[in-house]
């Protein structure tokens, strides 16, 4: 944004009323700096508020409801800031968007006021791991860098409160939806698979477009990574022009400028010297895990990062909770939370990392899932599988052939327990449900500290 739309931004902002909709972290992080700003600020919560949060509003003296929507006080506002959890369905949404009313996220808005570069990631998979390994290397290299979007502390919140040089954002396809004038500098798409179909109209092609969105407004001085060996972001690259320098990354042929895979080797070049490093000797390991190496590999060489300090954060990185996260070895059962994986491809990855023996447990609010990608691994890694989840019809229908035991449980406790029994020795207990958690549990987090809590009472 130049100088001049900054100006009419600040221009008398006592009275120009924000509303914000959704009070959890984006929510409060961007009334608190809306308030910073000058605006008259309403927050509204459909929901519930956290109590934390509720304070946090309370203490920062920003008026709030919950549990409600009122009209009067949110259609009264000149833009609209929601949370990516509400669909552009609700009818709240609908009515805003008749009246002419901008919706923006929260990322927009804390772009506004924000000079420093950005580095985006998304994709279907992978991206908390990417984003996480990538602020960790830059972190290490001595970086003034802070780390937000669908992890950690809000952007809006940070771009209040701190002086960052630069930022890695992890950015979901409903945070994407609502960005406009928003612009990344370094932008990485991982992947693209079915996933949140039920908010694209059940359309991969709709899905895919929002993804494509971390690209919108960048120069040709800006980098686009993406992975050239996965066939939906080719297929939507070919119909779509892009300003910025392509960085693709592949472990299926040799790829320069770009990172590519050789003789067990990842090799990075992006017009400066090489980098190379052994699949070996990286934390993270896993097919999946290599290509989430490489992306942020990319993004060090781009920011010119020395090749030594590089090669020593790859090495050291702890792996992120609740992302296939060892927990216990239990009688020489290993019991893996994977709790993150919310969706058929994360647990697709999960299962093509695990040698074989596994005891799955699969299940909970099912977001339209085609669990035939799966059938192969299940075949031959898995002995049998614990549903975790109200309504487990889906999965017995889709995997009753492939194994000898499918067992419905509805609690963490009860399915730690059903898979301890269901295993022996050298066997491998893996939560890695491909579906959401809000059937029994607040959310994916909950749902694997239930399971890691219940694991520890064996």
């Amino acid at each position: 944004m130049n100088q001049q739309e900054h100006e009419t931004h600040n221009a008398q902002p006592a009275t120009r009323k924000i509303a914000i909709l959704g009070a959890g972290e984006s929510g409060v992080g961007a009334a608190y700096l809306a308030k910073q700003q000058g605006y008259d600020v309403f927050v509204s919560d459909f929901g519930a508020i956290a109590d934390h949060y509720k304070k946090q509003l309370e203490d920062w003296n920003i008026s709030f409801e919950e549990k409600q929507h009122t009209e009067e006080l949110i259609l009264n506002a000149v833009e609209v800031i929601k949370s990516p959890g509400i669909p552009d369905k609700a009818p709240i949404i609908k009515k805003l968007k008749e009246q002419g009313i901008p919706v923006i996220s929260e990322i927009e808005f804390a772009g506004r006021y924000c000079t420093a570069k950005i580095i985006g990631i998304t994709g279907s998979n992978g991206k908390t791991t990417t984003s996480s390994l990538t602020y960790h290397i830059l972190k290490d290299a001595g970086l003034n860098v802070g780390l937000a979007g669908n992890i950690g502390k809000s952007f809006a919140y940070q771009a209040a409160t701190e002086k960052f040089d630069l930022y890695v954002l992890e950015l979901s396809s409903f945070m994407l939806d609502d960005m406009f004038k928003f612009k990344v500098d370094i932008a990485v798409l991982l992947n693209i698979t079915p996933d949140h179909l039920d908010r694209y109209d059940y359309k991969l092609e709709n899905y895919a477009a929002s993804k494509f969105r971390v690209t919108q407004n960048q120069t040709a001085a800006d980098y686009f990574i993406y992975c050239a060996d996965d066939p939906e972001t080719i297929k939507g690259m070919a119909d779509r022009k892009f300003e910025a320098q392509l960085l693709p990354f592949s472990i299926e042929k040799k790829i320069e400028p770009g990172a590519y895979l050789e003789n067990d080797n990842i090799v990075i070049n992006t017009n400066q010297e090489h980098f190379t490093m052994s699949i070996k000797e990286l934390a993270l390991q896993g097919k999946h895990n290599i290509y989430n190496s490489m992306a942020s590999g990319i993004v060090a060489r781009v920011l010119e990062l020395r090749n030594e300090t590089m090669r020593e954060s790859m090495g050291n990185f702890k792996a992120i909770e609740h992302r296939l996260e060892f927990v216990a070895n239990i009688s020489g059962i290993r019991f893996i939370n994977d709790s993150k994986a919310t969706n058929v491809n994360s647990t697709w990855y999960a299962l093509e990392s695990m040698s074989s023996d596994v005891i799955l447990i699969l299940g909970g609010v099912d977001k339209g899932n085609d669990y035939g990608m799966l059938k192969d691994l299940v075949k031959h890694k898995v002995k049998s599988i614990v549903c975790l989840g109200k309504d487990n019809k889906r999965i017995h229908d889709a995997f009753e052939d492939d194994v000898d035991v499918i067992v419905n449980t509805f609690s963490a406790q009860e399915a730690a327990q059903v898979a301890y029994h269901l295993a022996t020795k050298g066997d491998t207990v893996l939560l890695s449900p491909a579906c959401a958690s809000f059937d029994l549990f607040k959310n994916y987090e909950d749902r694997g500290n239930q399971f890691k809590a219940a694991v520890r009472e064996l």
